[in-house]
């Protein structure tokens, strides 16, 4: 049994977050996709705790204390002397949608799996009732980390844990599409709570579809299944029959960063009170719907939806 049925463990990379204006100022914060999903868990009212790994540095300092102040757990925060976190820049064009220049080659985070700590840290993970992670998260751990956290997440189910992956296929961090379609087809396999993009999958696989890329979630044997549709919405698994939500409408999307993580940190909060997938949805298309009308990743606390 798992020792915290109600906690979810969101693992992955948190960067510097640099937001550059239309005047060509910059302003500073921290960002990461399952860390914003974990800060916006902590808004609604979900246990979680952030896994990364860090460096002993003073923005390192900043970010865990940032996280602790929105309720986010940080016992499992690694820190690695001598090292940076990375970094990256935040550019948006007239419709919202932004683009991504990443310095994180050498951060910490990447050797999460590979540390003196890690040990104990696999075996903490193991007592959660979820542990969410991303295609970013499994991407910059590298093979040999990778094969650790697969037999991690197949401990965690081992004692009646749950494994929820959102796809976030993001290409320019793997080496080649094999290594990415052996690693994403294995972690699929270990997955009972699949979040994934149309677009991630069909352009990680070649789908035709969203028929096409339902099928082959369905066929890794994953038990719950969010679909993020091309166009706002999502198709979900209820009752064994897919039924669409579709997403709530804006009147002015200002910046898309962070749309798909906090929509599903509006589906698993939703989901650990006990509501269905399709209300589960409907709330975490609710959320989304306030974050894109913000600037940045996370948005002010009296933004959030009742």
């Amino acid at each position: 049994m798992t020792d915290t049925p109600n906690r979810v463990a969101a693992l992955g990379e948190c960067m510097i977050e640099m937001f550059r204006r239309p005047d060509g100022s910059l302003t500073m914060g921290f960002g990461g996709d399952t860390l914003n999903t974990a800060v916006y868990l902590a808004r609604l009212g979900t246990p979680v705790d952030y896994v990364t790994a860090l460096g002993d540095d003073s923005i390192s300092d900043d970010m865990v204390a940032a996280w602790a102040a929105e309720g986010v757990g940080t016992g499992h925060v690694l820190r690695v002397p001598n090292r940076l976190p990375g970094l990256y820049l935040i550019e948006t064009d007239a419709s919202g949608e932004r683009r991504f220049l990443y310095w994180r080659d050498n951060a910490p985070a990447r050797e999460l799996f590979a540390l003196p700590q890690t040990p104990e840290l696999s075996k903490a993970l193991e007592g959660y009732g979820i542990v969410y992670l991303s295609g970013i998260s499994i991407a910059i751990l590298g093979e040999q980390g990778r094969e650790r956290l697969f037999e991690v997440l197949e401990r965690v189910r081992a004692r009646g844990g749950k494994v929820a992956f959102d796809t976030n296929w993001r290409p320019r961090l793997w080496p080649d599409l094999d290594t990415a379609r052996a690693a994403f087809d294995r972690m699929l396999a270990l997955t009972d709570i699949a979040l994934p993009g149309v677009t991630d999958l069909r352009d990680l696989y070649g789908d035709a579809d969203a028929d096409a890329v339902l099928a082959r979630v369905r066929k890794a044997g994953v038990a719950e299944i969010v679909l993020k549709l091309e166009q706002p919405g999502c198709v979900v698994i209820e009752n064994g029959e897919a039924v669409e939500v579709p997403a709530q409408k804006v009147a002015t999307v200002v910046d898309t960063t962070a749309a798909g993580d906090s929509f599903s940190a509006g589906y698993l909060a939703a989901r650990l009170r006990g509501e269905g997938p399709a209300d589960a949805a409907r709330a975490a298309h609710k959320l989304a719907a306030a974050v894109i009308q913000h600037r940045g990743a996370i948005i002010p606390r009296d933004a959030m939806p009742a």
